[in-house]
């Protein structure tokens, strides 16, 4: 299996979970002050949302899709506008891999480095426009 389509049966375990998005925000809102921050005035309700669609275009752009919704997230978090520091990505990742530990009871290691692989790739694109 290829590492989309794990990733694919993976996520889709994880949305399944009702706590899954709440629990990685726990986690990530967690892992730096920094990040508690940048967070302080967000309607998390709504930021979910944006994080179930952010995750898929991740992974549709790891299939092939065109890398534009990724480079218009890199324009919004940039210096310029979020002022998203790069090294932040790393915690997003960490803490999201944990999440995904935590809600997919299926996963195996195999999916683990699917997800990083895959996550990599499109977070690369929205690093590159800081």
């Amino acid at each position: 299996m290829n590492d989309t389509n794990r990733v694919m049966q993976s996520y889709g375990r994880c949305c399944a979970s009702p706590r899954f998005f709440d629990d990685f925000y726990a986690t990530f809102l967690a892992s730096s002050p920094t990040i508690r921050e940048k967070f302080a005035r967000t309607d998390m309700t709504a930021q979910k949302q944006l994080l179930r669609a952010g995750i898929l275009n991740l992974v549709l752009f790891a299939r092939g899709m065109p890398d534009t919704k990724l480079r218009a997230l890199g324009q919004s978090h940039s210096r310029a506008q979020l002022d998203i520091h790069p090294e932040l990505y790393d915690l997003w990742i960490d803490a999201l891999l944990k999440t995904i530990g935590q809600h997919d009871e299926d996963l195996q290691q195999a999916d683990l480095q699917a997800w990083r692989a895959v996550l990599n790739k499109g977070i690369d694109v929205i690093k590159a426009a800081y």
